[in-house]
């Protein structure tokens, strides 16, 4: 951001007038646009589009960097490995019915999990105003 500009002139995540408010975290699970609420936020799995096909959005402001990795860990961690031993415990299956269960639910459950945590994030940057952290000297 250039010296003397207010991180309230960011146009970027600052132009929504003319549209409703929109529950950021609603549209975040759903995947869809911060401003409008009705354009895709995704144009693959995990790949933000580059503008919203409905406003023009661009969301180059969008970076949610290493965030959804880490509360997926955290959540997705917590349940499998909770789960894994509720079964050991209860039931004493054999080692590869644990490769077997445990192994593609994580990945199922991460996949699921890094999409909808990633577009939360993204639409909280924006509905915050979120921008680079900068030091004034």
């Amino acid at each position: 951001m250039p010296a003397g500009q207010d991180l309230n002139d960011v146009t970027a995540v600052n132009d929504n007038k003319g549209y409703p408010p929109i529950e950021p975290i609603a549209a975040g699970l759903k995947g869809r646009c911060p401003r409008c609420g009705k354009g895709r936020l995704f144009s693959g799995l995990l790949s933000i589009a580059p503008d919203c096909d409905e406003c023009g959005l661009d969301y180059s402001f969008a970076d949610a960097g290493d965030g959804p990795a880490v509360f997926v860990i955290l959540i997705i961690g917590f349940i499998v490995v909770g789960l894994a031993l509720w079964t050991e415990v209860s039931f004493n299956p054999p080692l590869w019915l644990h490769f077997m269960l445990w192994i593609p639910l994580t990945l199922v459950l991460s996949l699921g999990g890094l999409r909808l945590i990633k577009g939360v994030l993204v639409t909280l940057q924006y509905a915050n105003k979120a921008a680079e952290g900068r030091l004034d000297r």
